[in-house]
């Protein structure tokens, strides 16, 4: 794993094993019976009476409740890492800027309301800054359906061309770049990638070239060091767009661990994410769902937008969103319901990933990584693929590591 990278990784384990420690002290405290205040002016353990114990340890966390932003502070590493005079003004120019606009950030922060907390998931699972989870928010503003004028698309703007080579399938029924599971998966994908293979595990020159391309940056870079600086980030001579890139986004991550400091108001978003995915095996409307399922058409095309003519071909994806408060008896019944109407056993994706998979016409490695629940990142790496467009129907894929 490259310096950068581990770096990173090791702030937020660092920032966990404080946390623990603040836990098992709290605990030990409230298992006597001994608050903070109790421990410092009295300097002794009491008795705690019944029930006490629990209230006892709460007040000594002072903790609030764990919602989709506090879990987002806890993975943030970057925002305090000191900055040169240059690049702390960058930053703060886009803080000021963010701070003039706080109903854009509420917002922002309730179209970000249905994909933040899965996205968080994701990104701590990667072991990588809760920085990138704000990406979508200098990307798109967390709109999975915005389209920029040069042909961007989705929550993370993939390019056409872009999306193409990371297997985000593109035709008139399905939009992969819209498609907030997919795109998420191949643009964390595409910041390691970048990261590992061009800049040393740096993700920062990695989000620069995700914004303009590992060519400009890399010729900056070269630039940058022949007039014998490091050729980091912030040496780096870039477009406009790519200098703000990195400060939009340290702005913003400030901003949200301590918004009352700025004035500004988040919206309440659940630790626990807005939506539950099934895996079908057969095409289906959403509107027939919708009748199914007693969800709302319209909440069913909000949550999967890539569907671009309301219906789920699973020639295309296999992924279908549903609200997170559907139970799982629905689903399964859900599913059952379908299956029944074309005589197959089931419809839902077995829970076991099998060792190996043979490519059919049609795959690509975004659909095969959605369907065994695994990163395109981890499957590119266990079979040596480099090139994720020269996926060839027949070729036998491992599933695993093992």
């Amino acid at each position: 794993m490259t310096y950068h990278v581990l770096r990173d990784r090791m702030l937020l384990t660092l920032g966990s094993t404080m946390i623990s420690g603040i836990l098992l002290a709290a605990a030990a405290q409230a298992s006597n019976g001994v608050t903070n205040s109790q421990a410092i002016t009295e300097g002794s353990s009491t008795a705690a009476p019944s029930g006490a114990a629990g209230r006892h340890f709460w007040d000594v966390l002072q903790l609030e409740n764990r919602d989709a932003w506090s879990e987002l502070r806890s993975q943030l590493a970057w925002h305090e890492q000191p900055l040169s005079a240059r690049a702390q003004e960058r930053v703060d120019n886009w803080i000021d800027y963010y701070q003039s606009n706080p109903e854009n950030i509420l917002t922002i922060g309730r179209r970000a309301s249905s994909w933040l907390a899965w996205i968080n998931q994701q990104v701590s699972e990667r072991g990588l800054p809760g920085e990138i989870a704000l990406v979508p928010f200098i990307e798109s503003s967390f709109d999975p359906r915005a389209k920029s004028h040069r042909g961007a698309a989705g929550l993370w703007q993939f390019m056409p061309g872009t999306g193409d080579a990371l297997g985000l399938v593109r035709n008139a029924h399905y939009d992969g770049r819209l498609d907030v599971v997919a795109s998420t998966q191949a643009a964390l994908d595409y910041i390691e990638m970048q990261a590992d293979q061009w800049y040393e595990g740096d993700l920062k020159r990695s989000l620069a070239a995700y914004n303009a391309g590992a060519g400009t940056v890399n010729r900056a870079v070269r630039r940058s060091q022949a007039q014998g600086q490091p050729g980091d980030y912030w040496d780096l001579q870039l477009p406009r767009e790519t200098m703000n890139y990195v400060p939009k986004l340290l702005a913003i991550a400030r901003i949200i661990a301590n918004p009352s400091a700025y004035d500004v108001t988040l919206p309440e978003i659940a630790a626990t994410p807005a939506f539950a995915m099934v895996d079908l095996e057969q095409g289906v409307s959403l509107e027939e769902l919708a009748r199914r399922s007693g969800v709302d058409a319209d909440t069913l095309s909000e949550l999967n937008p890539g569907l671009l003519n309301g219906s789920l071909n699973p020639r295309y994806t296999r992924t279908l969103l549903m609200p997170g408060d559907s139970s799982e008896q629905m689903l399964a019944e859900l599913g059952t319901s379908l299956n029944a109407d074309n005589d197959k056993e089931t419809t839902l994706a077995s829970t076991s990933t099998p060792q190996t998979h043979r490519v059919e016409p049609g795959d690509n490695l975004s659909t095969i990584a959605q369907r065994y629940n695994i990163s395109l990142r981890d499957i590119m790496r266990w079979n040596a693929i480099d090139r994720p467009e020269a996926l060839q129907p027949g070729q036998l894929l491992t599933l695993s590591s093992s």
